[in-house]
């Protein structure tokens, strides 16, 4: 256990908007809102890594060993990486089709991000879409004659995150145990780019939720977070989650270098459409 300050989202009549940073040497979050700093106990979760699931939990640890050897390259990354996360996501889901649709590189150093073109850690506490972001992305990335029957069946959005090269002992993920969130944990926030405007979820500090991370992740394993599920009848929708600088980190620590990947995970069940309204639950 140890002790960390998480970023949350205050409570105002003020509207939250949240500014997408450009890849670089000076990407950083760039915000419209108020927020707190909030020292949070943080549970060592290998002890227990077996025992969590996406669909309870939200988060899902595994052992992975990728062929890719060079994850800044981009040709390993779509002709090989792609059918791995592929795999990963349907053997963790029963999905019958993954898509991978995003990529996203990140850096914990200024040097690194003008390096390699990589985004900041994300530094508050988020979840990735609601409800309506992430039918959005359904409709904008895939085929227009496909579009109604995916909407109409099941899915969902899976995260697939990894250190790149070394263990990940700086700017770690915190992860919010979804049984642990109220039924209005969510709020949603316009999520303005330089490509379109789309929204994602932030929260408000709640001492009943319960944080977890995974100390030292390296490159031979993979951390799962949903982020989005279309039907949440027994199973949670999202995991709150975001990077935290741990109090002690280990001496000698390399700054943090990652890659996440973004899916879709479409199932053959058809969701009840009266638990529509209340997807971003649990």
């Amino acid at each position: 256990m140890i002790t960390a300050r998480l970023r949350f989202l205050v409570a105002s009549e003020q509207t939250p908007v949240y500014y997408a940073s450009e890849s670089g040497e000076n990407a950083q979050l760039d915000m419209q809102g108020q927020f707190e700093e909030v020292e949070v106990e943080i549970e060592n979760g290998r002890p227990e890594q077996a025992g969590y699931t996406l669909d309870k939990e939200g988060f899902q640890l595994v052992a992975h060993t990728s062929a890719v050897t060079n994850f800044y390259n981009t040709e390993q990354i779509t002709d090989i990486y792609n059918r791995e996360v592929q795999k990963l996501v349907m053997e963790a889901t029963g999905a019958y089709k993954v898509y991978v649709f995003d990529h996203t590189h990140r850096a914990d150093s200024e040097s690194q991000r003008a390096q390699r073109n990589s985004r900041e850690p994300s530094n508050i506490v988020h979840n990735d879409y609601t409800d309506k972001s992430a039918r959005q992305r359904i409709i904008d990335l895939l085929p227009a004659n496909e579009v109604d029957e995916l909407l109409n069946r099941r899915f969902a959005i899976v995260n697939v995150w990894r250190a790149i090269d070394h263990p990940a002992e700086t700017s770690q993920l915190a992860l919010c145990d979804s049984t642990s969130l109220k039924a209005d944990s969510g709020i949603a926030v316009e999520r303005r780019a330089k490509d379109r405007i789309g929204e994602l979820m932030m929260a408000n500090f709640d001492k009943a939720n319960r944080w977890f991370y995974f100390p030292s992740m390296g490159p031979e394993e993979v951390l799962l977070l949903k982020t989005y599920d279309s039907d949440t009848e027994g199973r949670t929708g999202f995991c709150l989650h975001t990077a935290f600088e741990h109090p002690n980190p280990p001496v000698g620590a390399k700054p943090r270098e990652s890659l996440e990947t973004r899916a879709f995970a479409f199932f053959n069940q058809t969701p009840d459409l009266a638990q529509r309204g209340g997807r971003n639950r649990r």
